[in-house]
């Protein structure tokens, strides 16, 4: 089978196409022939080694497809059945791949195999930022940076769908334009606008409940000073670099705000979470609350021009990798 190896971290150049034996599932686990391949910020932080993982390893966390072999003691899975799975472990940019049968979760009727390898882990980074990290409430006003990006775009219709107004942050017009097609009811632009000076008129100088920051070390500073009085800032990405030698009591004299750090592996940590939270967003999808696009497609063999894309901002919505 062909696979992306990443034998050095470093940038785009070290994803290798190469030929590896299809796997054999062990017990536990199910083989899956890849239909889709999702793309996420996730992996260009393996592929450089800021998330550190052993090497050799063949990147990606997202996926769909056709179980075609299931190994020893698994009950839940069977051959034919078409899965999508968003949290890895990583091996996804491949044309097969084993996988722990508890990883998998099945795809309903109706919902296409590139669809959900387009959006499963976005859509259920949304589903627990904007449900559980903050129960974000049907008049409340958040702020939420890369509007018009992969998880902005699913962000912005999952917080109208429950009645919320969305403030975004774009770096052009062409993506402005994007996010308010998509119902961001403010977008500004950070290259040309302060952030927080825009946000305090939009919110009558009082600032916002919450802000849902993917990019990092560039707009974290900036997004407290958006913040309402023991307001919540949710760092989840770091598009721009991680942030780093944080001053606690920045966050009492900007006005006991709190700060937190999720992932989405501890908010599906477990099968039955994944089972539970995966059947809200896929609903979600297949009421037409979320509407996912597919902007870009890449070819397996073609997957260090995609990581090149995504780090340069020049992708918008969802991405795929065609096996």
């Amino acid at each position: 089978m062909k696979a992306i190896q990443v034998n050095e971290t470093g940038g785009p150049e070290v994803l290798k196409l190469v030929d590896l034996p299809t796997p054999t599932p062990g017990p536990g686990e199910v083989l899956v022939r890849h239909t889709a391949i999702g793309l996420n910020f996730i992996d260009t932080y393996h592929r450089s080694g800021l998330y550190a993982l052993p090497l050799p390893f063949t990147p990606g966390q997202e996926g769909a497809g056709v179980v075609e072999a299931v190994g020893e003691g698994v009950t839940r899975l069977s051959k034919g059945d078409r899965i999508a799975y968003a949290w890895g472990p990583v091996g996804a940019y491949a044309e097969y791949r084993t996988l722990p049968a508890d990883r998998a979760v099945k795809l309903p009727e109706g919902l296409d195999d590139r669809i959900a390898a387009a959006s499963l882990l976005k859509a259920c980074t949304v589903e627990y930022l904007v449900c559980r990290t903050h129960t974000v409430k049907k008049g409340e006003t958040v702020l939420w940076h890369a509007a018009a990006g992969g998880v902005g775009l699913l962000a912005v219709q999952w917080l109208k769908s429950i009645g919320a107004a969305v403030i975004g942050t774009a770096g052009s017009k062409e993506k402005a334009d994007l996010a308010r097609a998509h119902g961001c009811d403010h977008v500004i632009l950070y290259r040309e606008e302060d952030v927080p000076t825009r946000v305090k008129e939009i919110t009558n100088g009082k600032g916002v409940p919450v802000v849902y920051d993917s990019v990092g070390k560039d707009t974290f500073a900036a997004s407290l000073d958006c913040l309402q009085p023991r307001g919540l800032m949710v760092s989840f990405g770091n598009a721009s670099g991680p942030v780093t030698g944080v001053d606690l009591g920045i966050l009492a004299t900007k006005g006991s705000l709190y700060v937190t750090r999720p992932t989405l592996v501890h908010y599906y940590a477990t099968p039955e979470d994944r089972e539970r939270y995966c059947a809200q967003v896929f609903d979600k999808i297949l009421k037409g609350d979320l509407k996912v696009e597919i902007e870009q497609t890449f070819a397996l063999d073609n997957v260090a021009e995609a990581h090149r894309a995504l780090a340069a901002r020049k992708t918008t919505g969802c991405t795929i990798i065609e096996p």
